[in-house]
């Protein structure tokens, strides 16, 4: 749970102004891949390898350990964590390597 917290903080506090509203997905692809995806600005590709790391931000009131939180919980449970763009122009941020349990 706090990693989906962590990312819907984010998407809040960085992304669209206040009143708005943003759309955030959570799915599994074809491949496999859990996936959790908005649909505003993104993250510009510069900035995309630095987002995980602890105190990277581009915020002046941000502290930026939300992603390094995600990439912590992550590599606990061998996941691999990455971020790209979505359909949506927004951010989408991908885990493999993810053990689904059996239905």
């Amino acid at each position: 749970t706090q990693l989906l917290e962590n990312f819907f903080v984010n998407a809040i506090k960085h992304g669209a102004p206040r009143g708005s509203e943003i759309g955030v997905h959570i799915g599994v692809d074809d491949d496999g891949c859990l996936f959790v995806e908005d649909d505003d600005r993104g993250i510009p590709a510069e900035d995309r390898q630095d987002v995980f790391e602890s105190g990277y931000t581009t915020a002046t009131d941000g502290t930026g350990y939300g992603l390094a939180i995600v990439r912590q919980v992550a590599r606990a449970h061998a996941w691999t964590v990455s971020v790209t763009e979505s359909d949506a122009d927004g951010a989408r941020f991908e885990f493999r390597d993810v053990a689904f349990a059996d239905s």
